[in-house]
């Protein structure tokens, strides 16, 4: 994996050299805010690359140089401090990794937890000292809240809370399960737009448990010498975004249909917008970005796939040939497929140092290689044995017989395997989306941050059809092939 480590690097080096590169996280106001600062220093933005964990790898490996972030966040998760440390307090602290904080935007974006006004109002419930009375209450937390220190395991502390550690919910998804009663508290950002279109009522942190959550840029320390234009440009937005502006971008996007360019247009906008139009299933799966996302999917899939084809056959053959290292290989095939993909995709980011597509094509290489280590073994061992023999006794050397007999009865096996890895794949990588790899998995992230079913429907249709028709290529070339081998005994 060297070369590509070194790959990467320099793409790495070579975006950087171009232009200003902006990240985001996976959920609705950090997609806008990325959009809005691209917008504002004509830079690249690089869009839900998931949960804080793997955005700030990315900036620290380089493969972005700001994205937006929240003072309680970098204190609280990044740098593990305690108190309530200020801007200046923060840069200080993040100097020695090579990173800055700085242009605070103008508004807070506090944790917050919250439930139906009507059900709140039922049990008595205003603070969140008063969830200790109702143990019995259903919570539905996000992944990161329920894992982070000023969530969940920080929050139950503070309190007292008796309730158990609840299952994750994809913050675009609890809104619709908490208005359909499924559960009674989830936890919120102050500048939620679907806050009002629930009616939930905030609870009051009457403990004052959470930090401040400014919203701030978090950049590489040599950032803004680097790109001195853009960051002057960026520097203009310090104090003009209100709370009251941000949830209006967060609503557009949310209740109203409009992408997160759109929205973050609203920014600054004078006089009326552009009317909100449905998102309708056709037009937005036959969208611009189709063809786009169409080559990057296949790119994902066919390098990886020829990958794991060039390396996944030779340790088949190794495992079927070499019975002391036939365990050893199939165990560390079968060890991989068990790692978590966000998992694997963080690790790989600050392994290569880079995000988007090379270690996706790493993990996807990585994860393909099971079904074709496991099928050429099979198929080999399968080989009939009185064959073998037969090749040896007319003459032919071992890898005469391996070419000639071994490897054709084992072909379809083997063919077998590359197909099942194949459409592994096609779905596999809709997940490196997550880490700004492209593909039809764009669309589902940004369907599971709106809660949009058109959006993610969108993404996930492609994605099926593709895997079909995959699937249905290599079921034709193996019969193809199957034709041809009769044809050649008839003869």
């Amino acid at each position: 994996m060297r070369w590509l480590a070194l790959l990467a690097a320099a793409v790495a080096c070579a975006a950087h050299a171009e232009t200003l590169t902006v990240g985001s996280k996976r959920f609705t106001e950090s997609y806008i805010l990325g959009e809005l600062l691209a917008r504002v220093a004509d830079a690249r933005h690089q869009p839900g690359l998931g949960s804080t964990g793997i955005v700030f790898a990315a900036l620290k490996a380089g493969s972005i140089d700001l994205y937006p972030e929240y003072t309680g966040t970098i204190a609280s998760e990044i740098l593990r401090l305690d108190g309530r440390p200020t801007i200046g307090e923060l840069d200080r602290a993040l100097a020695p990794l090579g990173l800055g904080v700085g242009v605070p935007l103008g508004f807070s974006n506090s944790y917050a937890l919250a439930m139906r006004e009507d059900r709140a109002q039922a049990l008595g419930i205003r603070a969140l000292s008063d969830l200790a009375r109702h143990p019995r209450l259903k919570l539905g937390l996000s992944q990161e809240f329920i894992g982070r220190a000023d969530g969940w395991p920080g929050l139950k502390a503070a309190y007292g809370l008796p309730h158990d550690a609840p299952g994750g919910l994809d913050h675009g998804l609890a809104y619709e399960a908490i208005g359909a009663g499924r559960i009674d508290v989830i936890d919120v950002y102050a500048t939620d737009a679907k806050i009002a279109r629930y009616g939930l009522r905030v609870l009051a942190d009457d403990r004052a448990f959470f930090p401040r959550y400014d919203a701030v840029l978090l950049y590489r320390r040599d950032a803004p010498a680097r790109f001195p234009r853009e960051f002057s440009r960026l520097k203009t937005l310090e104090g003009r975004i209100d709370e009251r502006q941000m949830i209006r971008m967060n609503a557009a996007a949310e209740l109203e249909g409009r992408t997160f360019a759109q929205a973050a247009a609203l920014f600054g906008a004078a006089g009326g917008a552009e009317p909100a139009r449905e998102r309708r299933l056709l037009a937005t799966l036959l969208g611009p970005d189709f063809w786009r996302l169409t080559r990057e999917h296949l790119l994902l899939v066919c390098a990886s796939l020829a990958a794991s084809i060039a390396v996944g056959v030779p340790l088949g053959l190794a495992a079927a040939k070499l019975s002391r290292v036939a365990p050893l290989i199939m165990a560390a095939v079968g060890v991989i497929q068990t790692i978590p993909s966000l998992a694997l995709f963080a690790f790989l980011i600050a392994l290569v140092g880079a995000i988007g597509t090379v270690p996706a094509l790493i993990a996807l290489f990585l994860y393909a290689l099971l079904p074709i280590v496991r099928n050429t073994q099979a198929g080999l061992a399968q080989a009939g044995r009185g064959l073998v023999q037969a090749g040896m006794a007319i003459g032919l050397s071992p890898l005469q017989v391996l070419r000639r007999v071994e490897l054709p009865l084992a072909l379809p096996s083997i063919l077998a395997g590359i197909k099942t890895s194949a459409v592994i794949n096609v779905g596999t990588a809709t997940i490196a989306a997550f880490i700004g790899a492209g593909g039809y998995g764009e669309r589902i992230a940004a369907g599971l941050a709106l809660n949009d079913h058109v959006t993610l429907l969108a993404g996930a249709i492609p994605a099926a059809v593709l895997a079909l028709l995959v699937q249905g290529a290599f079921e034709l070339g193996e019969r193809r092939f199957a034709w041809m081998a009769r044809s050649r005994r008839e003869r």
